[in-house]
């Protein structure tokens, strides 16, 4: 730390310096990231809300009633009539919260001390920090042909130490959804919590089913379903960091609480104390102000560009590894490995891909600051390197 105040143009100079060298998502080189620039109307609302927290409701009682009516919402969208639950960090600490809340009912509740969940292989990797922080056993469950859970699989793997089971909706690396339906099921008649990652899909699945889109019933519907983790800051447009966390029942909330004497209320069911309301009520404007019918022709754009990327890959000589479910393409070059073709992908242009690792494959992720302009350079340079 320096001994004597810096000028504050003197320090904004320096910031501008340390700015430029990030990437910007309008730069459209930004292909491998579930994440995308906050909305203008997003970023003004946030500012406002800046000092707020969360984390000692009664000092921001407007601030914790709009995080309430948001939860409500996102619960609403998700066929829940009555949802409990917070707006956190991301989809990281929502899993968390969501095992942690398994874990402790399992144990309140079955006895059961040394925990197992059964997740699939394509699973976040939020899943191993919850399984580490909380002394759980991950028990893998097997994939079919077309990369997504395998239900028998399950079957198999459930015994009396299973206190979680963990389906994915929009999986971080295809985006793909597991069935779903069938897995509730499967946890009703065992009376497991079941947890639906849809941190990805939850802001876009009910969307552009709104459209006429066709997708097996994935949320609160289904009666087996027990919390579910939908990120705001992803298709919804919120500033980072907005992740929700969604659960069925009050008592999932309240089997995590402990006590906090010294605050405005008594007991504190999220991970982290201080939580900022900004990224919540931004959130809230923004379910406000684009409503159904905005964030359905969104979803629907993604789309189109989606199955646009598709067909041109296809057209080049490309392989797609699986018929598109949501807004993200997996390929590979015939010849060149994934991390080749990536590199040589930054190379050229400074296109920031990512590779997937099961399969291997290059992940692009059709998000709002990729345009069709975007794209039709990216395949351009697909070609030279073809």
């Amino acid at each position: 730390m320096n001994d004597l105040p810096i000028d504050e143009e003197e320090i904004l100079k320096e910031l501008d310096a340390i700015q430029s060298e990030d990437l910007k998502y309008s730069g459209g080189r930004i292909l491998g990231s579930m994440c995308t620039e906050a909305h203008p109307f997003a970023k003004k609302v946030y500012t406002k809300f800046l000092d707020s927290n969360l984390g000692d409701p009664g000092l921001f009682k407007g601030t914790k009633a709009t995080e309430d009516k948001t939860i409500q919402i996102i619960g609403k969208l998700l066929n829940l009539d009555k949802a409990y639950g917070n707006i956190v960090t991301g989809g990281t600490e929502a899993n968390i919260m969501a095992i942690r809340a398994a874990r402790n009912h399992a144990r309140n509740y079955k006895g059961i001390k040394d925990g197992e969940i059964i997740l699939p292989r394509s699973a976040h990797f939020s899943f191993k920090k919850a399984a580490d922080m909380m002394n759980l056993k991950i028990v893998e469950a097997d994939l079919d042909d077309n990369y997504k859970i395998d239900v028998d699989s399950i079957k198999k793997k459930i015994t009396d130490k299973t206190v979680a089971i963990v389906a994915i909706a929009g999986t971080t690396e295809l985006g793909l959804i597991d069935p779903i339906e069938e897995i509730s099921k499967i946890a009703y008649e065992n009376n497991i919590f079941f947890h639906v990652d849809a941190a990805f899909g939850g802001f876009s699945i009910p969307f552009l089913k709104n459209i006429g889109y066709e997708y097996p019933e994935f949320d609160f519907k289904l009666d087996g379903v027990s919390s579910i983790t939908v990120d705001p800051h992803k298709m919804g447009l919120a500033p980072i960091p907005a992740g929700g966390i969604i659960f069925r029942k009050k008592e999932y909330l309240e089997v995590m609480a402990v006590d906090s004497p010294y605050l405005t209320v008594k007991t504190q069911s999220t991970i982290v104390g201080t939580r900022l309301g900004a990224s919540t009520v931004a959130t809230y404007a923004l379910l406000k102000y684009f409503g159904k019918s905005g964030y359905s022709k969104m979803a629907r754009e993604l789309m189109e560009n989606t199955y646009f990327l598709r067909d041109s890959l296809k057209e080049i000589g490309y392989e797609v590894i699986v018929e598109p479910e949501l807004n993200i393409v997996a390929f590979n070059h015939p010849e060149k490995s994934p991390e080749k073709l990536s590199d040589e992908l930054e190379k050229i242009n400074g296109w920031k891909v990512s590779v997937a690792n099961c399969p291997k494959a290059i992940r692009i992720v059709l998000m709002n600051h990729v345009t069709k302009t975007h794209l039709k350079e990216f395949l351009n340079d697909l070609k030279s390197l073809y």
